[in-house]
């Protein structure tokens, strides 16, 4: 039953996630792979902290299994379960990628700290 949540709980984030995007003025696909290297870029800097480093971990961590060797001792012992498996932590990456990216755009456009001109800046009012 555990694992049936789990399963279920993945593909429910990633439709949600899918559904969120089609929002009007929400960031598309091709906007939001674009958006990955930034966002990492970002996090790795400091200046983006709404990413923790243990969600970027879990992230990092299952697309590290898909791709590994040692993913396919499932595939070859249970063939179905085996691939079940990745299906699911596929979803939960997908869903969290759109996740994060979504919040990071947002982030972006609105909440990102303007740039210090350059040279020597004089507080005052504008009268």
């Amino acid at each position: 039953m555990p694992k049936l949540l789990g399963r279920r709980a993945a593909f429910v984030a990633l439709w949600r996630a899918i559904r969120a995007g089609k929002r009007s003025g929400a960031p598309g696909i091709g906007e939001r792979l674009k958006a990955v290297p930034r966002m990492l870029g970002s996090r790795v800097r400091g200046r983006y902290t709404e990413l923790t480093w243990g969600r970027l971990a879990l992230i990092l961590g299952a697309v590290g299994y898909v791709v590994s060797p040692v993913d396919l001792v499932p595939e070859l012992l249970l063939m179905i379960p085996g691939l079940l498996d990745d299906t699911v932590i596929v979803a939960w990456i997908a869903g969290a990628l759109l996740d994060e990216t979504e919040r990071y755009i947002r982030w972006e456009r609105g909440a990102a700290p303007t740039p210090e001109p350059a040279g020597e800046v004089i507080d005052g009012e504008v009268a």
